[in-house]
């Protein structure tokens, strides 16, 4: 994979180099599939703030964004646009098997998100 600076200049091409949905038909269903990584953003921001974590609906779009773009590139498009969340986006990719092992040991994990992950 390229080895250059993410930045929300570049994250479209970027992201659309990546893209793999042999069934996309338009350029808007690449779009929404980019709009996944708001909403997670949005999902996490409410954790954050109230505590309410919807675990099933963040998985459901982490595990849409991973069917549709190669993995490390998704990886690195995630932890560009979701700063400040990144242990509970660890946490949930740990979960999922899709954190790359040579990637942010030093960003921890969230407890509370383990537990609720564990009981599914």
């Amino acid at each position: 994979m390229d080895e250059f600076e993410l930045t929300d200049t570049n994250l479209t091409l970027f992201a659309m180099k990546y893209y793999q949905n042999s069934g996309c038909t338009d350029v808007l269903e690449f779009h929404d599939d980019m709009k996944r990584i708001k909403y997670i953003k949005r999902l996490f921001k409410k954790y954050k703030d109230t505590g309410e974590l919807k675990e099933r609906l963040i998985l459901n779009h982490l595990i849409v964004l991973y069917n549709v773009f190669h993995h490390p590139a998704m990886t690195k498009m995630l932890m560009h646009r979701l700063k400040g969340y990144e242990d509970f986006l660890k946490t949930f990719l740990i979960y999922l098997s899709y954190w790359p092992p040579e990637r942010g040991v030093e960003i921890s994990i969230d407890q509370r998100i383990v537990d609720v992950l564990r009981r599914l």
